[in-house]
């Protein structure tokens, strides 16, 4: 698992890429990231499964600010990325990942 942050020298934006590990999601057929950068939707950015077993997304995000996140696996399973920069308590008594740009 990783975050890749690629920033922009001509504009304030910041590409990330977020890949899953295959012995995350080695059985999954789909994984969906999630987060404040899309109101939580849970279609609008499907990751693409890579021929390793990796799942992987890119998403521009504004810099200068920090983004909870989060994976959904096959529609009912949660996760959170390792390698986020912070965590952060979410309202289901649980945690959220959170990346900074």
């Amino acid at each position: 698992m990783s975050l890749k942050k690629q920033y922009n020298q001509t504009k304030p934006v910041c590409k990330v890429t977020f890949k899953l590990a295959k012995e995350l999601v080695s059985t999954a057929n789909q994984v969906v990231l999630t987060g404040d950068f899309n109101n939580w939707d849970i279609e609008s950015i499907p990751m693409k499964k890579l021929k390793s077993g990796e799942f992987t997304a890119s998403v521009d995000l504004e810099k200068g600010k920090e983004y909870r996140f989060k994976y959904l696996i096959d529609g009912s399973k949660w996760l959170n990325e390792p390698e986020a920069d912070k965590y952060v308590p979410n309202e289901f008594q649980g945690e959220n990942s959170v990346v900074i740009v």
